[in-house]
């Protein structure tokens, strides 16, 4: 994990966030006073077990210099059976989703920061300094670059003929999806402390849903940014900001006018999108997001553990603890299994039904991003700048 500070903090604090951020969430017992013999905060080995699904690599891709240690979380994204993915040093490449032959490759001389958006024609990503490049979908061609005032690490998000933008201040732009001219904003009020990153943009009708580093959701019109509701995910309680950050970090998933949403403090709830009503909300959740099926809602807390909830009701399924500690990513659903990778690039397949290990693999170095998938294939981004994606054999 790594934090966040847009004001200035003493130097015990930035210390503090400095050695959580090199380290990973449960490490900060190493800070102070030498090494401890607690192994509580020590990575899961992995246990062995018989695989229940087969799992076959269809292709690997280098698509530049990957992320390192900068904590974005890049991930590609998937349109009508092409990826298109962004390095931080390398650009965007669109790639055929069944075979991994590039289509089209653009050479950027900004540092991306995000994965990119891509509908309705347009490939939009951001950079570390504030870049917005729209590329044309079919052919990687440059067709206009805007600005904001903070680093885009969420992708951005294209509909109703509009680019909407999350940067990492809170505030949400709005540009002709044409022209790149700016047609609204909407700023957003963000805590002292909040995890690095920021979640994206979901569209809805007439509706854009914002996750918020406060702990809330908000519902924005489409056409002007109007705030229309505002759902608290996780209240910001406690004594210090640390105890207080309740990011909603991982886009929230709309599925006919139900949307979910979790929490960096461990809470998980279900939303009327049209009305902003809370449906159900439970105690389980995690920074990175969420995976949604047909029956249940799979989040990964901050310690790693792996958790099904009824998607009606919000009542735990079961758990999987044998990730602890391993920087999990936010899951995925791919048929009747979750996937997540790990912090030395391992991925994990878990049963939806009991939430067993199903099969593992190995996808570069670590990987930081949620895994993406369509037509039943999963593509993995690792912090390595390599893609993989694997399909299943029964």
């Amino acid at each position: 994990m790594t934090l966040r500070q847009p004001r200035a903090l003493p130097f015990i604090a930035a210390a503090l966030i400095a050695a959580v951020a090199l380290s990973g969430c449960s490490s900060v017992k190493h800070l102070f006073g030498g090494r401890s013999k607690d192994k509580t905060g020590e990575p899961a080995k992995l246990v062995e077990f018989t695989p229940t699904v087969t799992v076959r690599q269809l292709w690997t891709a280098q698509i530049g210099k990957g992320e390192k240690n900068l904590g974005l979380g890049q991930h590609p994204v998937i349109v009508n059976g092409v990826v298109y993915a962004a390095a931080v040093d390398g650009g965007v490449t669109a790639l055929d989703l069944t075979s991994g032959k590039t289509l089209w490759h653009y050479d950027s001389k900004s540092r991306l920061s995000g994965g990119p958006g891509a509908g309705d024609g347009l490939v939009v990503v951001g950079g570390l300094k504030g870049e917005v490049i729209a590329l044309d979908a079919g052919t990687g061609q440059e067709k206009w670059t805007a600005k904001v005032n903070n680093e885009v690490i969420s992708a951005p998000a294209i509909g109703g003929g509009m680019v909407f933008v999350h940067a990492n201040d809170g505030r949400v732009t709005a540009f002709d999806a044409n022209t790149g001219e700016r047609r609204w904003f909407y700023s957003a009020d963000v805590p002292p402390l909040t995890v690095r990153g920021n979640g994206g943009i979901t569209l809805g009708p007439g509706l854009l849903f914002v996750p918020g580093d406060d702990g809330s959701v908000v519902a924005l019109g489409m056409a002007d940014g109007s705030e229309r509701w505002r759902v608290a995910v996780a209240e910001p309680e406690g004594r210090s900001e640390l105890e207080r950050m309740a990011d909603v970090d991982g886009d929230v998933v709309l599925e006919g006018i139900v949307l979910f949403a979790t929490s960096y403090k461990n809470h998980t709830v279900a939303i009327d999108g049209p009305r902003g009503q809370v449906l159900w909300d439970s105690e389980h959740g995690g920074p990175r997001g969420l995976g949604v099926s047909n029956s249940a809602v799979v989040v990964t807390d901050r310690n790693g553990n792996v958790i099904g909830l009824d998607k009606n009701t919000g009542g735990s399924l079961w758990q999987q603890s044998g990730l602890l500690n391993r920087n999990v990513t936010a899951p995925t659903v791919q048929g009747d299994y979750v996937v997540v990778g790990d912090y030395e690039g391992v991925v994990h397949w878990i049963r939806l039904i009991d939430g067993a290990f199903a099969a593992r693999s190995k996808a570069g170095k670590a990987v930081t991003g949620k895994p993406v998938e369509s037509d039943g294939i999963v593509v993995v981004q690792s912090v390595d700048g390599k893609l993989t994606a694997f399909s299943l054999q029964p």
